[in-house]
Formats: C-alpha cells, sequence, structure tokens
C-alpha cells in the first residue's frame, strides 16, 4: 500500500500555506500554528524543505522562510521524492531481479501502468493549483461562516 508519512504531509502544509500568500516572508511558527503541525517537528521539516530547494530560509529577527521557486513550478511528486525517495506501487518494479517473471507477467505490466498513472497524477499537482483550491475553499467558508 502506498501511504505518505507524516513528515512529508506536513512538509505539504508548509509548502501549501507558503503559496497561499502573496508577499514576503512569514514565520515557520505562524506555519506551524495555522497548518496544526507539531512545533517539535516544523523546524527539521523547513530545514528539510530548504536542503530540498523548495524554501529560502532568512535568519534573525526579520527572518522567516519563503518559497524558492514559483509555487507553478513544485509539484507534489516532487515533494514526495524528497521526502519519500522513489515511490512503488510494488517491489517487482524496483529494478532488473526484484521479480522472478520480469517482464513476462501479465501482473506486473498492469503494476507499471498503475505506476506510471501515479506518477503523471502528483506531477500534474501544483501548489499553485493547491493554494488556488485552497483559497477558494477558505473563502466558502468563511462567507458560510458570515451568513450564519
Amino acid at each position: 500500500m502506498i501511504r505518505i508519512n507524516r513528515q512529508t504531509d506536513y512538509a505539504v502544509r508548509v509548502l501549501l500555506s507558503l503559496s497561499k500568500r502573496t508577499e514576503g516572508r512569514t514565520s515557520t511558527a505562524e506555519i506551524q500554528r495555522e497548518m496544526l503541525i507539531p512545533p517539535s517537528l516544523a523546524q527539521r521539516i523547513v530545514a528539510d524543505l530548504a536542503r530540498g530547494g523548495f524554501v529560502q530560509t532568512f535568519p534573525g529577527r526579520d527572518g522567516g522562510l519563503s518559497l524558492a521557486r514559483a509555487p507553478k513550478e513544485i509539484n507534489l511528486r516532487q515533494v514526495v521524492e524528497h521526502f519519500e525517495g522513489r515511490i512503488f506501487v510494488s517491489d517487482c518494479l524496483m529494478g532488473k531481479g526484484e521479480c522472478p517473471f520480469d517482464n513476462n507477467c501479465p501482473v506486473r505490466c498492469r503494476w507499471a501502468r498503475l505506476q506510471s498513472t501515479v506518477m503523471q497524477e502528483l506531477e500534474q499537482i501544483t501548489f499553485e493549483d493547491l493554494a488556488q483550491e485552497a483559497l477558494s475553499i477558505e473563502s466558502i467558508v468563511s462567507s458560510g461562516i458570515a451568513q450564519s
């Protein structure tokens, strides 16, 4: 079963929060509160995102963090593979010798197609898209609250 670990989920939350912002830097503490990330993990995740080239960090009193690239240039596959490594839907796709039947197996061919579909889907989901969806949802929720 493919399962994204908690650290990857939190990294996605950090990038989503930054992608929704139109200008400037923000603090890790602010993102941590907004995205409900445990304080003990927030700094480590931000550091890992910086090592991966997803965010820039700025030390000091007026420091903080911001995206290192435009949200449209960052997709879910990049983030997932940075934190999880390559994802395989089956061990038989990992490399030569992992499957005793290799290409002579109809199931392996199906796994390969599924693998390709999952990777394409993850590549197509950019943080620009996710930010727009999140802002739209927030707008609907806040207008619903205002009407109550």
